[in-house]
């Protein structure tokens, strides 16, 4: 068996990079893996020290088939580089595996994530898989592995025949959303603001790729393979990060597993669907209770007594 190579998107937290490639490295796979590294150049001059040191800790990457290293100059943002790094490693290979340097993986999660390419690589409504589970509750509920149609962008896999479908451009996947039915469905019954998401990007106010991979998919009807345990934790979520403030509503516990059961029942899991969607509720109440406390603290601060 040919395993995916895996691309690995970095920038400026050395820290959380070193812990991404540990563990990443004691996946019994990993020396079998090809490791493609894409650092991208400083944004600004406050960067270039973190950055530095980020290149540092790749240069000194082992434990893998071959470590192959992308440098850029300029920071082109990571919406591009994950475009552009997917793009060429899935049409050169047919296949890959994607990380950020803030993640975290269980040891069975280079298995999964080849075993589940293996097995779906001619299933063409599956068109991405992921390796990380957001924490629902009661997840032993779950099967060993489901399927949900909205991708996540922590620990994932896809295959050429399906990213050849990516739409980069929001404007033209918003066309395809104007009915208020597929809005709604779009956004899994107004549980989570993805609609809006695309609509800023098209407005030029939120850089992101995530959103556009999932309405691209939403258009071909595609799904994504979940395993019923987490493989991935996100250690990102501490403030450190470019597009995130400090939270561990994301956080789980790391899967022991490793073997799945593989369906070739390819059918939306509606279990799967009401846990997901009900911690997507509860994910919104709590932020808009920490709105809220954040308002009522900033009105207690500038109160004259």
């Amino acid at each position: 068996m040919v395993y995916a190579p895996i691309a690995l998107f970095v920038y400026n937290r050395p820290t959380h990079l070193a812990r991404t490639l540990q563990a990443l490295r004691d996946n019994p796979l990993a020396h079998q893996s090809r490791l493609y590294i894409y650092s991208d150049g400083p944004k600004t001059p406050r960067d270039e020290t973190a950055v530095t040191q980020v290149r540092q800790v790749i240069k000194e990457a082992d434990g893998f088939a071959e470590v192959i290293i992308h440098e850029q100059t300029a920071n082109i943002g990571l919406a591009r580089s994950i475009i552009a790094g997917v793009t060429e490693l899935s049409a050169r290979y047919g296949s890959v595996i994607v990380l950020e340097d803030d993640l975290v993986v269980a040891p069975g999660f280079l298995t999964f994530m080849n075993q589940a390419l293996e097995h779906y690589q001619h299933a063409s409504r599956v068109m991405t898989v992921s390796g990380y589970l957001f924490p629902v509750e009661y997840p032993e509920h779950l099967a060993s592995t489901f399927f949900f149609p909205v991708p996540t962008s922590w620990g994932w896999g896809t295959w050429h025949r399906a990213w050849k479908q990516f739409e980069p451009d929001s404007t033209q996947l918003l066309a395809g959303l104007s009915a208020k039915a597929d809005q709604d469905s779009f956004d899994v019954e107004g549980a989570y603001p993805y609609y809006t998401q695309l609509k800023l990007h098209a407005a030029g106010k939120l850089d992101v790729w995530g959103v556009r991979w999932y309405a691209s998919m939403f258009a071909a009807q595609g799904l994504c393979l979940y395993p019923g345990q987490s493989l991935v934790q996100n250690i990102g979520m501490d403030g450190s990060g470019m597009h995130c403030n400090p939270s561990s509503q994301f956080d789980v516990s790391l899967s022991r597993s490793s073997a799945w059961h593989f369906s070739d029942h390819i059918e939306e899991s509606p279990v799967a669907r009401n846990k997901i969607r009900s911690f997507f509720i509860k994910l919104g109440a709590q932020r808009q209770k920490s709105r809220i406390a954040e308002m009522a603290s900033r009105l207690r601060m500038w109160r004259v007594e």
